[in-house]
């Protein structure tokens, strides 16, 4: 996840083969299928290991929980431990939207709502009309973003703050430590 000097090499990057396994990559087995909740208990332990002896684990942790939405194991955590790390934050982490970073266009995508009232306000003298096939969307759906403008108009939203390293090393521990002695005597 992160970009390392050679004093400081992150443990992912010496072992691709293990971060990148299928098994570590997606959700976690179903019951039923014994062999494979073992060896993904292996290699989950075998990655948590690497993960703890890493120079990098609290950067990694940090930016794995608070700034990115990222898949597969990550900073010792799975996809749903962080979660469950970020619900105990109160923290909330957009995905990243790659095709609207890249400029793609597609059929029925996501407008920004910024990018709305943006546009409204720099072309106040054109109809809502001319704005919805600038954008390439219904006049409804230009009409729902400035609908939704004026009744936020009232609320006042307070900045997110971020978590600090030292709660999100607690939020860790509070969710994973339990999980890894289960998943040694797996093991």
């Amino acid at each position: 996840m992160l970009h390392s000097t050679s004093a400081e090499r992150a443990a992912c990057i010496d072992d691709p083969a293990l971060f990148q396994h299928e098994l570590l990559e997606g959700p976690a087995p179903s019951r039923g299928d014994s062999e494979r909740q073992r060896q993904t208990a292996l290699l989950t332990a075998r990655a948590a290991a690497a993960c703890a002896d890493c120079p990098l684990f609290k950067t990694c942790l940090y930016d794995a929980v608070v700034k990115h939405d990222v898949a597969g194991f990550v900073a010792g955590t799975t996809e749903a431990q962080r979660t469950q790390i970020r619900a105990a934050l109160g923290v909330k982490v957009e995905a990243e939207d790659f095709d609207t970073l890249a400029g793609v266009i597609r059929g029925a995508r996501q407008l920004n709502h910024e990018e709305v009232l943006r546009l409204r306000q720099a072309n106040l003298h054109e109809s809502l009309e001319v704005l919805a096939m600038r954008l390439g969307c219904s006049l409804s759906t230009i009409k729902r973003h400035m609908r939704r403008a004026r009744n936020a108009a009232g609320e006042v939203k307070l900045a997110a703050v971020k978590p600090t390293m030292e709660r999100v090393l607690a939020a860790f521990a509070a969710v994973v430590r339990p999980n890894r002695s289960r998943e040694r005597r797996v093991a």
